[in-house]
């Protein structure tokens, strides 16, 4: 409870239980900002970790969307540095959002590593469905965040190949699922962090 406070009060911080960069630079950044995005980073950490150990994952979690801003624009907003020491200067970040993606561009335009960000969240897909089927309308599920992480990070897309079908195929699986079933799978309603 104490570390969530902290986080809490920080407003936006690397989750090393979650990440497995050890600190040092990683392949990927996977960024998240609400409940639902949060649930899906993490689930898409524990695919990556268990297909691809080898594979540098740095998760962070951002409670305050202000502190994506320059510390010039807003009271919350991290330096340049700190902004840096976080998302990387230069690696690949996928950031799940709750909301429309294109905030979180207009809260880090200014930033080193904009070009590297790609944002997933709410694109005006739905209908009357299931929760989990709402995330994967919008891309913002983990098998979809997944299959972005081996398209983003340099030299894994031919590596990877198989993960990405096995993800493709998850997606296929859960539409008939749902279509047929009318629920979410079991395998994402009791999902649970477990490394």
């Amino acid at each position: 409870m104490d570390e969530a406070e902290k986080h809490c009060a920080a407003g936006i911080g690397v989750w090393r239980w979650a990440s497995n960069d050890n600190g040092a630079e990683p392949d990927v950044v996977l960024a998240c900002a609400g409940d639902v995005p949060t649930l899906e980073v993490l689930a898409a950490v524990s695919i990556l970790r268990a297909e691809l150990p080898k594979l540098k994952v740095r998760v962070v979690n951002v409670v305050d969307l202000m502190k994506l801003q320059p510390e010039s624009e807003h009271p919350h907003g991290l330096t340049d540095t700190e902004f840096d020491a976080i998302f990387t200067r230069d690696r690949p970040i996928l950031f799940a959002y709750h909301g429309y993606p294109y905030l979180i561009h207009r809260l880090t335009y200014r930033r080193t590593n904009h070009i590297n960000l790609h944002v997933r969240g709410y694109k005006e897909e739905g209908t009357t469905t299931t929760p989990f089927d709402m995330v994967v309308m919008n891309d913002l599920d983990r098998f979809h965040l997944v299959i972005d992480v081996i398209r983003r990070v340099p030299g894994l897309s031919e590596q990877a190949q198989a993960l990405k079908d096995k993800m493709l195929e998850k997606l296929a699986q859960h539409q008939r699922y749902t279509r047929a079933e009318g629920q979410d799978m079991p395998e994402i309603l009791n999902w649970k962090w477990t490394i």
